[in-house]
């Protein structure tokens, strides 16, 4: 089956190659055939350069003209630099290539071309930078096309993926797609084409209509089986009652005397669920949904300590070491200052061979009552005496079959899944059919209101100057980057580059400021150690890409700044903006953006009327009408590969529909068509993409 074909069965692609797609999760053809576009290159109309001016900094587009002399080559250090003047309609405008010399054999003076790039501001003046440059047949052949755009690490180009997908579907080798996994009444009911036709289409559209009826079937199927396998999970737990059910206890009492704070209303309520949940005969499965910093963390220690105080074992499964260890740390310090007995251990990967083997020794004789770690709590080497309660912590993360692991290490455990992602309750019901849903929907009435402020680039050396200030007052804060380094497709700031600029900047203005750098091609040791001295209070500014949006807690942080804020989802932004805001001071979020349009400040100014994740996503929906193909995605926290659980909505419902239909005739999947479903179930279980969501 070409589901388990290694990417070096693909003409062209050697062992050295099939490493640059390994770093892109793509080890099988059926990763790569599933590895789909980010978004698509639409070519539009020329512009005439007369129209453009400073403020269309960042832009992405398509200037018509000549160069009517050969362009000059200079060398500045190592870096070749290619300029000339580009004549169109009867305004000059300037254009520049790094690193591409050759570029001025590939054109003739004189000659009428369209160059198409990103416009960058220069004083009061604006160039032309890295532009592809096509004839004018070329380019009114590509303007009738959708190009794909796709993910990338280093290493792997978009040609190289276009080239292996091209030698898949249409090679001599190409791949029979035929076989179909979803019933044709289904496939008729809702309008979907075929899985052969939507796949290709979504790698070569043809046409417009042909591409958005391709991502209609595939992210229908995306929740039609995340869906059915949510279902199914939930069926079976009903069927059975818990073999462990775990009353209130007093010591749930003497942690809520010791807190510093009182809970809110909704806390109260949701603990008062959780609570009950564990003390009946059945198994509880529930969801705890909440905005960022609404006290979820303290309702799952609640539940923790009730486990344990009825002499069972509790996990606490979270994506991130860091996270990992700030819960464990956190709940030592609770139980302590309540005066209770009760044995956590922490377990990561990256602990020494020494301190697991402890660890899982207190694990198996069950001295250990509470279990915080990441994804090694699930590892085969992990015994547990009495595993009656697991909770995951920013759900979203773990597969689903990643959770299934974990509850399968206890006899038939409680579960508490816990997500800050803000999903309005009515899609809530079917993305988590499995579970029982509670609401958090009240802040602490403690917490400030993060001020925020939506600015363009030109603020930038204001906004530095107010980190500065902030961190002179005893603060620190956050920049977040769109990119790892530099790039010479995408127009955007990136971390490498800005955390040598911010030092500079810092060091002009005479202030010893300690910046340090975060980003997810790290090792894990580095990330770690990283956050740790920026817990710590070492490292006073930390330029990040969107690693840091998962849960981490550094309560004197009160600024966070966001580089090209256009580029990421209001749903992400949301999410980055509770990384501040943590503890007693006043906190501010600083969207920048750069790609200047009345949309994009249309989109980034919800931010600033609002702190409600749900009336965020709410709006933003609104705003941009569901569907929409070439938006930013929102739903980055859920990984599906296609699927926007904002913009989708509608699709969501259906396929949750179609998913109830087709479990009412067929529970046990053994029909034929149900048996096809099976199995591609399990291949999405164990397909090695970084995207899969079950």
């Amino acid at each position: 089956m070409y589901e388990s074909s290694p990417i070096t069965a693909v003409k062209g692609i050697g062992e050295k190659s099939a490493v640059h797609f390994h770093h892109a999760g793509i080890d099988t053809i059926y990763d790569l055939i599933t590895y789909y576009p980010r978004t698509y290159d639409v070519c539009e109309d020329p512009v005439p350069a007369g129209g453009l001016t400073a403020f269309d900094d960042g832009r992405l587009v398509a200037v018509e003209g000549k160069i009517e002399r050969a362009l000059s080559v200079r060398y500045l250090k190592s870096i070749r630099i290619a300029t000339g003047k580009i004549l169109s309609g009867g305004v000059y405008l300037d254009v520049v290539w790094y690193n591409m010399p050759y570029i001025r054999g590939q054109i003739q003076p004189g000659a009428v071309y369209v160059f198409r790039g990103y416009l960058k501001a220069k004083g009061r003046g604006i160039c032309l930078q890295q532009p592809k440059v096509y004839d004018l047949f070329e380019y009114e052949q590509l303007k009738k096309t959708y190009q794909p755009v796709y993910p990338l690490v280093r290493g792997l180009t978009e040609n190289a993926l276009r080239r292996a997908l091209k030698e898949t579907f249409y090679g001599a080798d190409a791949l029979d797609l035929s076989e179909e996994y979803l019933p044709q009444e289904m496939l008729g009911r809702y309008d979907l084409p075929s899985r052969k036709d939507a796949v290709r289409w979504i790698h070569f559209p043809e046409e417009e209509q042909k591409l958005l009826c391709a991502r209609r079937r595939l992210v229908f199927e995306e929740f039609f089986f995340f869906i059915l396998m949510l279902r199914r999970m939930r069926d079976s737990r009903e069927q059975k009652k818990s073999a462990c059910s775990l009353p209130p206890s007093g010591q749930t009492r003497q942690i809520l005397d010791a807190l510093p704070y009182t809970l809110t209303g909704a806390q109260i309520r949701c603990f008062e669920e959780v609570s009950r949940d564990m003390a009946s005969d059945h198994v509880m499965a529930r969801l705890i949904q909440g905005d960022v910093g609404c006290g979820k963390t303290i309702i799952a220690f609640l539940a923790l300590v009730q486990c344990a105080a009825n002499g069972m074992q509790g996990a606490l499964m979270v994506p991130t070491e860091v996270l990992a260890r700030q819960h464990y740390e956190a709940f030592q310090k609770l139980v302590s200052q309540a005066q209770i007995d009760c044995e956590a251990v922490l377990l990561t990967g990256s602990l020494k061979a020494s301190e697991k083997k402890a660890a899982y020794k207190k694990i198996e004789d069950g001295s250990a009552r509470v279990i915080i770690g990441t994804h090694a709590l699930i590892t085969e080497k992990v015994s547990y005496s009495r595993l009656a309660l697991v909770i995951t912590d920013e759900q979203h993360r773990f597969g689903v079959s990643q959770r299934e692991a974990l509850e399968k290490k206890g006899l038939l455990p409680h579960t508490i899944v816990m997500s800050a992602t803000p999903i309005p309750r009515t899609l809530a019901v079917i993305l988590y059919g499995d579970l029982d849903v509670s609401v958090i929907d009240e802040m602490p009435a403690s917490r400030l209101r993060v001020k925020n402020t939506v600015v363009d680039a030109s603020w930038r050396p204001k906004a530095v100057r107010f980190i500065a200030s902030q961190v002179r007052e005893g603060h620190q804060s956050y920049v977040i980057c769109p990119m790892v380094e530099e790039s010479e497709e995408i127009e955007a700031e990136n971390v490498t580059d800005y955390a040598q600029t911010l030092r500079k900047s810092f060091s002009d203005m005479g202030q010893e400021i300690t910046v340090g750098c975060l980003h997810g091609r790290m090792k894990s040791q580095e990330k770690q150690s990283v956050m740790e001295q920026f817990s710590s209070g070492q490292i006073d500014v930390l330029i990040s890409t969107t690693v840091v949006e998962v849960g981490v807690n550094v309560p004197n942080a009160t600024v966070m700044m966001v580089e090209n804020a256009e580029r990421f989802g209001l749903a992400q932004l949301h999410q980055l903006r509770g990384r501040v805001g943590r503890g007693d001071a006043q906190s501010y979020c600083i969207f920048m953006y750069k790609a200047q349009s009345d949309e994009i400040r249309s989109r980034l100014e919800i931010l600033e009327t609002t702190n409600d994740g749900f009336e965020i996503a709410k709006k933003d929906l609104e705003l941009r009408g569901p569907g929409e193909l070439f938006g930013v995605r929102q739903s980055g926290a859920l990984a599906f590969r296609l699927a926007d659980i904002y913009a989708d909505a509608p699709i969501l419902q259906l396929a949750g529909e179609a998913a109830g239909d087709f479990l009412k005739k067929d529970k046990d999947l053994t029909s034929p068509e149900g048996r096809r479903i099976a199995h591609q179930m399990k291949v999405l279980e164990t397909s090695g993409g970084n995207h899969d969501v079950l």
